[in-house]
């Protein structure tokens, strides 16, 4: 029986890299994000592409996965273009935010300040959109902040949102206080 020859050292080498690399690749170009997804609320096209999808500005609302009554709702850009409905194209660092009470504000447990409660990848490698919580003790507020974590001519692009903790209707006579809950 005759054994078949040998591959060559250099096409061994390309072949073992080849695997990972995909798998890399597959895997960064698909978001990053928390346990949750955000629902899409609603999508309108800002640059108009002749032969691929046109750039768009996204809305997206989310709930606070720790805070039970806490919804937050952000715009972010969305690339078109062959290099955005491919999933490499880097996008805009601009997102803006807004965050309110819709219902009875609840805490399910304590939480650090700055704590993640939503990161989404922004580009193929370096780029990724946060939104963090914090609480501002002295007046009982949820503080939401979302930003760009690549620098972006010095600084990173931010906008920032806050919830008052309050009654919720006549039958939710009590108010948590969020410093009870920060660690």
């Amino acid at each position: 029986m005759k054994r078949p020859a040998p591959r060559p050292r250099h096409r061994r080498w390309r072949t073992g890299l080849l695997l990972p690399l995909i798998a890399l690749l597959v895997s960064a170009a698909s978001p990053a994000r928390a346990a949750d997804e955000p629902d899409l609320i609603f999508r309108r096209s800002t640059v108009f592409k002749w032969l691929s999808p046109n750039d768009k500005l996204a809305t997206y609302g989310i709930d606070d996965p720790e805070v039970e009554g806490v919804a937050c709702h952000f715009t972010v850009p969305e690339r078109g273009g062959i290099k955005g409905w491919l999933g490499v194209a880097e996008e805009v660092s601009d997102i803006s935010l807004s965050c309110r009470q819709i219902g009875p504000i609840h805490f399910k447990d304590k939480m650090e300040q700055g704590d993640d409660m939503f990161r989404q990848r922004r580009s193929l490698f370096f780029k990724k959109m946060q939104i963090v919580r914090g609480c501002d003790a002295k007046r009982n507020v949820l503080v939401y902040m979302v930003y760009s974590d690549k620098l972006i001519e010095g600084s990173p692009k931010n906008s920032t949102s806050s919830v008052p903790i309050m009654p919720w209707g006549a039958a939710d006579s009590t108010v948590q206080k969020c410093g009870d809950f920060v660690q």
